[in-house]
């Protein structure tokens, strides 16, 4: 069902879409929000906007995919600061292996912060495609086929958006250690 066209869905039709995509919807949005409260309300608005889309959608799963990712990209932009979780929250998500320490975990939440800031400053459609690439690991050409454009636009906006993130990251570098 999610290849064929269809409009306004039943509730019949609606739960087997929620039962074949949910995860995937949840996880693209978990993905780029490093939330998980954020990318279950993005899930869910999904759903219900799809309850009651009028045209019709030709890949639905493609189209909850992406509006996913898009969705969880305007969130990071209407922020403008980096979404934080009391510790006591995030105690399922953390993992504390042998190799790790407060300072790194520390560090490594920084830097996802200090990445999700910068890829919301990112102009829409490239920041689409940093994500599908980087997140979703999609190849270039599937990322072409999807946002319907050439593997030669996808290349140089990637690259572009790498050079902009690392840019950006470097100077949120500073300004982060000069609060240490």
């Amino acid at each position: 069902m999610a290849a064929a066209s269809m409009t306004i869905p039943s509730t019949e039709s609606i739960t087997q879409l929620f039962g074949e995509h949910y995860r995937r919807v949840l996880l693209a949005a978990y993905r780029i929000t490093g939330s998980m409260a954020d990318a279950e309300d993005i899930a869910q608005g999904l759903f219900l906007r799809l309850a009651s889309e009028e045209r019709p959608i030709d890949n639905v799963g493609s189209y909850l995919h992406r509006a996913a990712i898009n969705g969880a990209l305007d969130l990071l932009r209407r922020r403008k600061s980096a979404a934080t979780e009391p510790l006591e929250q995030a105690a399922h998500v953390a993992s504390v292996g042998w190799q790790s320490s407060p300072e790194s975990a520390v560090v490594s939440r920084q830097l996802g912060d200090a990445l999700r800031i910068a890829i919301g400053e990112l102009a829409p459609r490239a920041a689409e495609m940093f994500a599908l690439r980087y997140f979703e690991d999609l190849d270039n050409k599937e990322i072409a086929a999807l946002m319907e454009t050439s593997q030669a636009v996808v290349a140089v906006t990637l690259h572009n958006a790498r050079a902009r993130l690392k840019k950006r990251l470097l100077e949120m570098d500073g300004k982060i250690n000069e609060t240490r």
